[in-house]
């Protein structure tokens, strides 16, 4: 086989497996009646529950043009800004703590 042929072969296969590793957070939907909407949060109420979306500006079209009462579907991604904890303990030294009093 041309060598020029097996390395376009090559290339083109890390370009498609980058992609598929680079796929990102997992998203998730709601569709709802707007209850409130200002410039930079959505609050979207979908039976008993509200859901107050934060708007990124920089990705999101559309949200100037949201109206308290119509119906919209929100498209989001969950992220932690902040992770806080301590060393987990293993459930071997937990059980012997509570054995041995």
């Amino acid at each position: 086989m041309n060598p020029k042929i097996i390395c376009l072969l090559a290339a083109v296969s890390l370009v498609f497996s980058g992609i598929a590793f680079a796929a990102g957070a997992r998203t998730y939907q709601i569709t709802g009646t707007v209850v409130e909407a200002t410039g930079s949060k959505v609050t979207v109420e979908k039976g008993p529950e509200r859901f107050e979306i934060d708007i990124d500006p920089a990705t999101t079209k559309g949200s100037a043009e949201l109206k308290v009462g119509s119906t919209v579907t929100v498209t989001y991604v969950m992220s932690a800004t902040k992770i806080e904890g301590g060393a987990a303990s293993s459930s071997k030294e937990e059980t012997k703590a509570s054995a041995n009093p």
